[in-house]
């Protein structure tokens, strides 16, 4: 990956550690994620989720539209942005969930390359069932080659979500992510 270059990251949502794993898996020193309000309200944790994330509001349309004009505010500062476009856990055993627009809508209107990163061990360090359930062992963390929006107007936002996705599930099957079957 090219780190001078700035991003729409897209990554697989399978765990609660999955944010952790972006941290480490991106290592930008300027990168946003967009994160669920309620998270915000957890003790202590959530005084440093507030300060960190662009917060959503998914039950609110008008709350769901401040936070897209945050993450293109944040673009045009030249920080990339992290987005799972499947919205929430992946709680099935397919390799992905369906994806939101959102993700491929603001790459496309801020022409900023995505790029796909896989989780292919977060569901068996710490599955969605509970925040609490870590295990030891390897954490594998795939990158896969950016997607290039140039040119791409809205009109275009289906195929390159369909792109990216078939991207995504292709590696995950390849290689093997323990949830699928």
């Amino acid at each position: 990956m090219d780190h001078k270059k700035q991003y729409v990251f897209v990554f697989n949502h399978i765990a609660y550690i999955d944010i952790p794993f972006i941290m480490k898996a991106i290592r930008r020193q300027n990168f946003r994620v967009l994160g669920k309000a309620e998270m915000a309200k957890i003790p202590i944790f959530g005084f440093l989720y507030r300060n960190t994330v662009v917060l959503v509001d998914r039950a609110s349309s008008s709350a769901r539209n401040k936070s897209v004009l945050q993450l293109k505010s944040v673009l045009k500062k030249g920080i990339s942005i992290v987005l799972s476009p499947e919205g929430t856990f992946n709680m099935t055993h397919h390799p992905l969930k369906e994806f939101y627009d959102g993700a491929f809508r603001i790459a496309i209107e801020t022409q900023t390359p995505v790029k796909p990163v896989l989780f292919l061990d977060a569901f068996d360090r710490n599955s969605y069932k509970s925040m609490f359930s870590l295990n030891p062992g390897k954490a594998r963390i795939v990158y896969l080659d950016e997607v290039s929006v140039e040119g791409l107007t809205l009109l275009d936002v289906k195929d390159l979500k369909d792109k990216v996705y078939k991207l995504m599930e292709e590696k995950l099957i390849e290689y093997k992510a323990s949830w699928i079957q």
